[in-house]
């Protein structure tokens, strides 16, 4: 990978894992001409948004598959049913604590949130005029952000 343009920037953006969501819009500014200059920096921190959100579906996923098979102890009722069932609602609540840590530490719902603003603002953009005239004024302004 190409070396940063900046590097006191660039290791300053990494110390905050390329996260710029929580600064003022006045302080971001030179983060974001940053990102679009930088190229490393701009891999880095979509990489980082990878992980986030990889890290929150495993933990949906895992969460999952431990209610599944609750229901399926529940269902089938084995010996020793209690302590399997405690088991499961264990790694139910451990990979609801996980998913919850995630989703609090990083900045990964609001990559979400961004990129359904993207796609609803393309969605947007695409209707036919008479039907975006139909929509609500609070909503094509949360839209289109104008």
């Amino acid at each position: 990978m190409n070396q940063c343009v900046e590097p006191i920037v660039g290791k300053i953006l990494a110390g905050w894992r390329y996260d710029i969501s929580g600064l003022a819009p006045e302080m971001r500014g030179d983060y974001e001409q940053h990102f679009a200059e930088c190229e490393r920096c701009r891999g880095r921190q979509k990489l980082h948004r990878i992980i986030d959100i990889s890290l929150i579906v495993l933990a949906s996923v895992s969460a999952g598959a431990f209610l599944l098979a609750f229901a399926a102890i529940r269902y089938f009722e084995p010996r020793h049913a209690l302590w399997l069932e405690l088991g499961a609602l264990a790694g139910f609540a451990l990979s609801a604590l996980i998913w919850l840590v995630v989703a609090v530490a990083t900045p990964a719902p609001m990559a979400v949130v961004d990129a359904a603003m993207i796609g609803a603002r393309h969605v947007h953009d695409r209707l036919p005029a008479e039907i975006r005239d139909r929509l609500p004024e609070e909503l094509r302004v949360k839209i289109t952000g104008s």
